[in-house]
């Protein structure tokens, strides 16, 4: 498994981007405008002395030549300045992220990770050392809720209201940008944030072994699921050789742990909606290489035993 997201495909879009094909309808905006677009848009509530909002603006994505040419799908990007030297800003892509870490091979650029409300997010900055202001820091692509649960629902779909969220700044510290990064939040949506916020509370209440979603779901070239539609998790807790819960840690609104094939692999789930003992759950795996497979499941947990009733 590639441990940086900041290293990605280059696809037609960022090349687009780069090269200056046509991104449609471009056009100044204000932050409420952001607030009347179905996607999610993130903007920071902390920002250092002295920065003001410098630019919002709504662009379009072009649809791919398999897609349906009715729909406008948008993208935001947002400025902030002091007026001098110092930025930070945000950018948004639909699909065809390309890599953001173009200061990989420059000998005064290093790499950092930092916890952030959005999970871990990884950095890129010149010069090296972690004090100082940077001449440029750059964080990798950030999936949205919206883009997590589409590419569940259809890993090779193209995505409707799901967007990648990229960080840049320039003339700031390290400790200055993580703490603007972390006081992100979707603007117009903070009835959506605070039902991921109970969803993850939700999830860690769960406490149920990653490994009993790798047992229900099948192998993604089969085609019948659920496999298994029953677990008992009282047998489950005993079988600590099985379900080893040292490993089971938490990953922001995840429950994680490593495959015992690969340190670098996982397995994790987290709770997208929950009513009573119903839970709605997205559950990924990755191996150690570079696929990452999804699948929703519909379950209930009653006295004890975890039934799936629906799965994929």
């Amino acid at each position: 498994m590639n441990r940086n997201p900041i290293k990605q495909t280059t696809r037609w879009f960022f090349c687009a981007f780069l090269f200056g094909f046509p991104v449609f309808g471009s056009s100044a905006a204000t932050l409420d405008d952001l607030k009347k677009l179905e996607i999610i848009c993130f903007v920071p509530s902390h920002l250092p002395q002295g920065f003001r909002l410098k630019a919002v603006e709504i662009t379009y994505d072009e649809v791919g030549p398999d897609e349906n040419k009715e729909p406008r799908f948008p993208l935001y990007s947002l400025e902030y300045g002091n007026g001098w030297s110092a930025t930070f800003s945000i950018e948004s892509a639909r699909e065809g992220i390309g890599d953001r870490n173009i200061m990989e091979d420059e000998e005064n650029a290093e790499e950092t990770e930092i916890k952030t409300p959005l999970g871990p997010m990884y950095l890129i900055y010149r010069p090296k050392g972690k004090e100082g202001r940077k001449d440029e820091i750059k964080a990798n692509w950030v999936e949205d809720s919206n883009m997590k649960a589409e590419k569940a629902k259809d890993p090779q779909g193209h995505p409707s209201l799901g967007r990648f969220h990229g960080f840049s700044a320039s003339g700031i510290t390290l400790a200055e940008f993580t703490k603007i990064v972390q006081s992100l939040h979707p603007i117009g949506h903070e009835k959506a944030a605070t039902s991921a916020t109970a969803a993850a509370a939700q999830s860690s209440a769960l406490k149920i072994h990653p490994k009993v979603f790798n047992m229900i779901d099948c192998w993604i070239s089969d085609s019948e699921s659920p496999v298994v539609t029953e677990i008992n998790l009282d047998a489950v807790e005993k079988n600590g050789n099985q379900f080893n819960t040292d490993d089971v840690k938490a990953d922001g609104e995840w429950t994680r742990c490593p495959t015992s094939e690969s340190k670098e692999g996982f397995m994790r789930y987290r709770v997208l909606e929950s009513k009573g003992n119903h839970y709605k759950i997205e559950c990924q795996e990755n191996g150690g290489g570079t696929l990452t497979t999804a699948s929703l499941s519909s379950s209930r947990l009653k006295n004890g035993i975890f039934a799936a009733t629906a799965s994929r």
